[in-house]
């Protein structure tokens, strides 16, 4: 793709890599004349700026000069901050040598011409500097002259040895990129002589034994030492030639594409993969000299490119100067012409300042492009990626906490020919060890069931009370009996109560009462008066008589007194005789005789008993009477209500103590989250406490994560513990499994196993996962965990997938006809496929859709297709997005047109797809419904071929299968 461009009939050169910005320097060519047949000479110094989207480049300096140029060089000699743009070298005709200043012609200074040596003996064609030695210049002209020059000594120059013989023309010098005592230089006659300059003799000379190679450029191999290509410009032998001085006798390859002399080469230092060559065939190519292999072509030019040199600087950049007086900046990585059409459109625009150029006045009409199709704006990048985006060395984390590293090894310079070995390393990175560690004792205590001693152990660990006492809670769930040893862990043994009660009667309460009334009463039943003891004697004969009633009736009770008086007894009395318990009781509550009702309500029922313990409670207002009513009653839910927060180990004591099994749980959450929402968070630990008594593993873990921290791996080690130790308490107690997780626990559960996973504990990863959940980050990551364990998981199903399945078919909505006279009959309709099932399977995908028709198509639809005696006929149907969806390399081929040359044969078109996706399959199925509704006379009766599925179609790739072709009969 064209950057820039500037009208010259020059000579180029690249300022050095440590240049910036980027200049272009020209010179004004020897051998050339412009359209002003002008015999004037100028360097002149252009910057390059890419932000930049027109074509022109900025001119920053310019400088006459006496002589034209065969050759430029541009060097980064300076002697210090003055001259930091290094330095320009110009070979002139008449041996002339000339050293320019660059920061000087930049600055529009006066001390441009730095020095100047007529030492060659004929033109000055071939000049290098050394990449080791910035002050060291090679330089060739006629007769076999070669000179090195120090320009920190410019007057006398040295020779690397005796002229070669026979003497002729220096067309090329180049130093080694490698070794820095080596320097070549090739001649016209296809001779290359390599000479060493500690020995100052040539060690080495190669040539072409065909003796029709011309050589017209040559360059070392930036990499192998002993490698370089020579270029001839022979007509009869357009070719490029590779050697290697260890192979002298002959090339080591050839590189053939051009059809006439090659005139000019440039070796890309930053990757040796990427050979200029520009020919008389007015084309310039890009070559793999590795694998022989055009990899790049620029498109074509009228004119010769007689000189392409790589950007040092960005080396995706090259430029090159051709006969018509023209040089252009390009750039192999492709792009779109779009941006620099519109540029060039509004400069035109702006030039006539939008008014009629005939000066009629009147405003100029919108301009009325037509639409292009949106290949033609596009210009391919190279085919692989170069060297300088290529990543030498990479790293990247993959699922599974396995870390991916590649790079180059470091291995002695090769071969061209041979790939430089590329190592992938998989390691497994490990960096929560404690975690890793607390992990794999909770598994362990999880696979045993041997949880008591798990939980004793971190009874034992535990730093804090809170800890201490939630383990300890959490091993008592699994005990036996656990109720009663909730009741001790929250202060409460009734060996201990007992003991506390004896110790207080034996102090200070005795074990009796001894009440007035009852011993006057006794006294009274004993000592009868002194009136009554002189009847008894009298009737002491007569009683004897009755002895049997004697044995009846105990001699020692008192009588029994019945009062029917108007007082509160005798009513209660009267009450009881005819047995109105309700009016006794009612009596006595009156008169406050609590006990004497009780006594009563419990004779008079269930219902009678009840209602008098109501009023009991509604009349007696002691501390303890609304416990005594809760009891009494059996109202937990009241306990729980109206307690007081800090007698929340009371309530709970309670609930353990008279609650029924069935709705301990139930009143256990209500504690808890009373004690959560009323405790201002403060008594946060305690609500965890009840929940553990519940056994409701989601609220224990919501309140947990909405009072603790759990974003660090031993937070939410912490957490996962305890919620684990539970639920499999749970699950010990019911026998079965427990409840699902809810979004709480799913999402910590789903976030510990992933810490798993990234730590490379793949399986212990997915047994925390509950194989039935609902929650969908846990059947996801199932899913993951599941086909990331490979072979390990041996013959165990895979779980459910966890995305919708969307049946991928053909379109149901049939094509509009076209709307031409021309189209035969029949050529607007396809018939349909016998079995659809057989041509077009289903896919399986979570993202795409099924298009309703073409128009609705992810991306453009592009075909070509070509009569094997017409040009090319581009049918492209756009949807609704924007073209550029066109750059992705990955479409470009999925439609080739495949033909034969031969008269009457019939149009194929081959169908090779880069992609198993649905889409793309979806695009192969609408071009083809598009093709055959195209009322085109070389398209008729279009069958229709089977769409191979994403695996079928792998296998049949790995097989090198023939593509699946569709054929048309011809009228």
């Amino acid at each position: 793709m064209k950057l820039k461009e500037i009208e010259r009939t020059a000579v180029q050169v690249w300022s050095p890599a440590s240049n910036h910005p980027i200049y272009l320097a020209t010179g004004t060519s020897a051998q050339q004349l412009d359209a002003s047949f002008s015999t004037n000479a100028t360097l002149e110094i252009f910057e390059i700026d890419f932000r930049d989207p027109s074509l022109d480049m900025k001119c920053r300096g310019i400088l006459p000069a006496s002589n034209r140029f065969h050759k430029l060089i541009w060097g980064s000699f300076g002697n210090g901050p003055s001259d930091s743009s290094g330095v320009i070298v110009g070979g002139g005709d008449n041996g002339m040598l000339t050293l320019f200043s660059a920061t000087q012609i930049l600055t529009s200074g006066t001390e441009s011409v730095i020095g100047r040596r007529e030492k060659h003996t004929g033109p000055v064609r071939a000049l290098d500097f050394n990449p080791f030695q910035c002050n060291l210049l090679a330089s060739g002209a006629n007769d076999s002259e070669i000179y090195i020059w120090d320009l920190n000594n410019f007057s006398v120059p040295m020779t690397p040895g005796a002229k070669s013989q026979p003497q002729e023309d220096i067309s090329a010098v180049s130093w080694n990129r490698q070794v820095q005592h080596i320097l070549s230089s090739a001649h016209p006659s296809g001779k290359a002589v390599v000479w060493d300059l500690r020995k100052n003799e040539p060690i080495i000379k190669i040539s072409d034994h065909s003796n029709r190679m011309h050589c017209s450029g040559m360059a070392w191999h930036p990499e192998v030492a002993t490698q370089l290509v020579l270029s001839s410009e022979d007509d009869h032998m357009p070719v490029i030639q590779i050697w290697d001085l260890r192979f002298a006798t002959s090339p080591l390859s050839q590189l053939e594409g051009h059809t006439r002399g090659v005139l000019s080469i440039s070796w890309c230092q930053a990757d040796p993969e990427l050979l200029l060559s520009s020919a008389k065939d007015n084309r310039i190519l890009c070559w793999n000299p590795c694998i022989g292999e055009v990899i790049y072509e620029l498109p074509t030019q009228s004119q010769w490119c007689f000189d392409v040199q790589w950007c040092p600087r960005n080396p995706s950049v090259f430029s090159a100067a051709s006969f018509d007086g023209w040089i252009n900046v390009y750039s192999v990585m492709g792009g779109s012409l779009a941006a620099q059409q519109k540029t060039q459109a509004d400069k035109i625009s702006s030039s006539f300042n939008n008014l009629d150029p005939f000066g009629t006045g009147q405003t100029l009409p919108p301009l009325q492009v037509p639409e292009q199709v949106a290949q033609t704006t596009l210009i391919p990048p190279l085919k692989k990626p170069p060297k300088w985006i290529r990543r030498p060395v990479g790293v990247s984390f993959a699922f599974g906490g396995k870390l991916i590293t590649f790079g180059l090894t470091k291995t002695p310079a090769q071969q061209m020919q041979q790939v430089a070995p590329r190592q992938v390393f998989i390691s497994q990175v490990i960096t929560e060890t404690e975690f890793l560690a607390r992990s794999r004792e909770l598994q362990m205590a999880l696979q045993s069931g041997n949880l008591l001693d798990y939980c004793q152990s971190k009874i034992q660990a535990a730093q804090l009370q809170f800890e201490e006492n939630l383990w300890n809670f959490l091993k008592v769930n699994m005990e036996p009996e656990s109720r009663t040893k909730l009741l001790k862990l929250l202060g409460y043994s009734k060996e201990e109560l007992q003991k506390k009660i004896t110790s207080c009667l034996g102090n200070g309460i005795p074990e009796k009462q001894h009440f007035p009334e009852a011993d006057g009463l006794t006294q009274t039943a004993q000592s009868p008066p002194q009136g009554s003891r002189h009847s008894m004697t009298e009737v002491g004969t007569a009683s004897s008589l009755s002895g049997f009633f004697d044995h009846l009736v105990p001699q020692d009770m008192s009588t029994l007194e019945i009062p029917v008086t108007a007082d509160t007894d005798g009513l209660i009395s009267q009450a009881l005789l005819v047995g109105n318990f309700a009016g006794a009781v009612e009596l006595c509550m009156r008169a406050d005789r609590f006990a004497d009702a009780i006594i009563l309500a419990i004779a008079g029922g269930e219902t009678l008993l009840r209602e008098t313990q109501m009023q009991y409670f509604a009349k007696r207002r002691t501390k303890i009477s609304q416990l005594l009513s809760s009891i009494v009653q059996q109202n937990w839910r009241d306990v729980i209500c109206t307690c007081d927060l800090q007698s929340w180990k009371e309530a709970l004591a309670i609930l353990l103590t008279y609650s029924k099994q069935e709705e301990y749980a139930q009143l256990c959450d209500m504690l808890g989250a009373r004690l959560e929402s009323e405790g201002k968070g403060v008594l946060s630990s305690e609500a965890c406490l009840c929940y553990i008594s519940s056994g409701n593993v989601e609220r224990l873990a919501k309140c947990w994560v909405k009072n603790h921290e759990t974003s660090s791996p031993l937070a939410l080690q912490d957490l996962v513990e305890k919620v684990m130790v539970l639920s499999r308490s749970i699950e010990m107690l019911r026998g079965s499994a427990g409840p699902a997780l809810g979004p709480v626990l799913a999402e910590r559960v789903t976030q510990y196993a992933s810490l798993l996973a990234s730590q490379g504990c793949l399986a212990a990863a997915m047994s925390y996962l509950p194989r039935s959940s609902d929650e969908l980050l846990i059947q996801q990551l199932r899913d993951r965990l599941f086909h990331a364990q490979g072979e390990s998981v041996g013959d165990q199903q895979p779980p459910p997938f966890p995305y919708a399945l969307v049946h991928v078919g053909p379109v149901s909505h049939p094509l509009p006809a076209a709307k031409s006279s021309s189209a035969p009959e029949g050529s607007a309709r396809r018939p349909g496929p016998r079995h659809p099932e057989k041509h077009c399977p289903s896919l399986r995908h979570s993202a795409y859709q099924e298009p309703d028709s073409l128009d609705q198509l992810p991306f453009p639809v592009s075909l070509l297709f070509q009569d094997s005696l017409g040009p090319w006929h581009p049918l492209t149907f756009h949807h609704r997005d924007q073209p550029s969806s066109l750059q992705d390399p990955s479409l470009h081929s999925i439609l080739q047109p495949v033909f034969s040359p031969q008269r009457g044969s019939p149009l194929r078109f081959s169908l090779q797809c880069l992609s198993a996706a649905p889409q793309v399959w979806a695009t192969l199925r609408g071009a083809l419904e598009l093709l055959a509704s195209l009322p085109l006379p070389q398209v008729r009766n279009l069958g229709t071929i089977p769409l191979l599925s994403g695996e079928a179609f792998r296998k049949k790739s790995c097989q090198r299968s023939s593509p699946l072709q569709l054929q048309s009969q011809r009228q």
